[in-house]
């Protein structure tokens, strides 16, 4: 049995990394920590856990949480991470970050995406990308695991296999993806009030979202060279879910069987992983509540042309239960522990 805390506990990707490891046979959850409900029981914030967690949140102390920890998930806003995670860093514990801090290969990229300057850029170079399905030998034997977005991990695992296999040209791809509220986290900003969502739907970020150089840093790797994508995101009146469309120019001809050999060989080993069968498309509900990805894809001949559609849980494979997922590995547990269940559907 670990001893895990959870920083930024009472966000949407905190609470849930909370109620997934509140039936994690390995885990005890000994501190929970949120400077907004400090010396509040979580189960008073959100009721929903009432008589299953009901540990008071308390502000961050680096020593008690050193003290008192194995593991410890920070799902801290963008920029706090990076402040915090050296100090805890030093103590020895294990570490799985949900916020953007600790993602990238280049301190460069990341000062550039996120306008502003990283005080631990010789952490970078030890921290993993925790997008399990990729890295697995690395995450096993690391303290420091940056958890890959929402976005990024639905739109990468539908592209790779295509550029690791060379089948697709590295130019013109777009991806056209969509997120729930919830990708917004927990806040009271208009744009994401019911009546501003509901029967609603727009575009943000147009060929700036940060997500972007994320989803770029990957491909890149995959293809061997740099690849540069067109990222468009929208916000849909969903809770949960993120849904990418990807078009890409196949660079050969190659048939709709094989295609789907390539994902099926790629993936053949990967419990999370649905490659659906050809001409199946995914829809949201099939994954929601679920750390699962669903993939589907589509030809057309005409253009000479593939659409992937991908679709995950924004808040668990693209949040917390990666996050989880990271830990298992991590620690040396089932990787499916705490995570084998079947998407809410309804």
């Amino acid at each position: 049995m670990i001893k895990v805390g959870v920083l930024g506990a009472t966000g949407y990707a905190g609470i849930e990394t909370v109620r997934l490891l509140s039936k994690h046979p390995e885990v005890k959850i000994v501190k929970l920590v949120s400077q907004s409900f400090d010396g509040q029981k979580i189960s008073d914030v959100y009721p929903n856990l009432a008589g299953i967690i009901d540990i008071e949140c308390s502000i961050l102390d680096v020593d008690d949480i050193a003290s008192s920890c194995d593991v410890v998930f920070t799902a801290l806003p963008h920029g706090v991470s990076k402040e915090v995670i050296p100090d805890l860093y030093k103590k020895g514990l294990k570490i799985i970050d949900l916020s953007g801090d600790f993602r990238y290969n280049d301190v460069s990229v990341y000062e550039k995406w996120y306008k502003e300057s990283h005080p631990a850029p010789e952490l970078l170079e030890k921290s993993v990308y925790g997008l399990c399905e990729l890295y697995r030998d690395k995450i096993k034997q690391t303290n420091l695991v940056g958890n890959p977005g929402c976005y990024t991990t639905c739109s990468i695992l539908a592209l790779y296999p295509l550029l690791k296999a060379g089948v697709i040209c590295h130019d013109n791809i777009i991806i056209d993806a969509k997120s729930g509220v919830t990708g917004a986290g927990r806040t009271t900003k208009l744009d994401y009030s019911f009546c501003e969502c509901t029967e609603n739907m727009n575009a943000y970020k147009i060929a700036t979202h940060r997500h972007t150089s994320e989803i770029e840093q990957e491909l890149s790797i995959a293809a061997g060279e740099e690849v540069m994508v067109s990222f468009t995101p929208h916000l849909v009146p969903l809770k949960r879910g993120i849904y990418s469309t990807c078009y890409a120019n196949l660079s050969e001809d190659i048939s709709d069987e094989e295609i789907e050999k390539i994902y099926t060989e790629f993936y053949k080993n990967e419990f999370f992983v649905r490659i659906l069968p050809h001409g199946k498309i995914p829809e949201s509900n099939w994954v929601a509540g679920s750390n699962f990805v669903n993939i589907g894809f589509e030809t057309d001949k005409r253009l000479r042309r593939i659409i992937v559609c991908s679709t995950i849980d924004n808040l668990i494979k693209g949040a917390a239960g990666q996050a989880v997922q990271n830990m298992n590995i991590m620690m040396g547990f089932d990787e499916k522990c705490g995570l084998d269940m079947p998407a809410m559907y309804l």
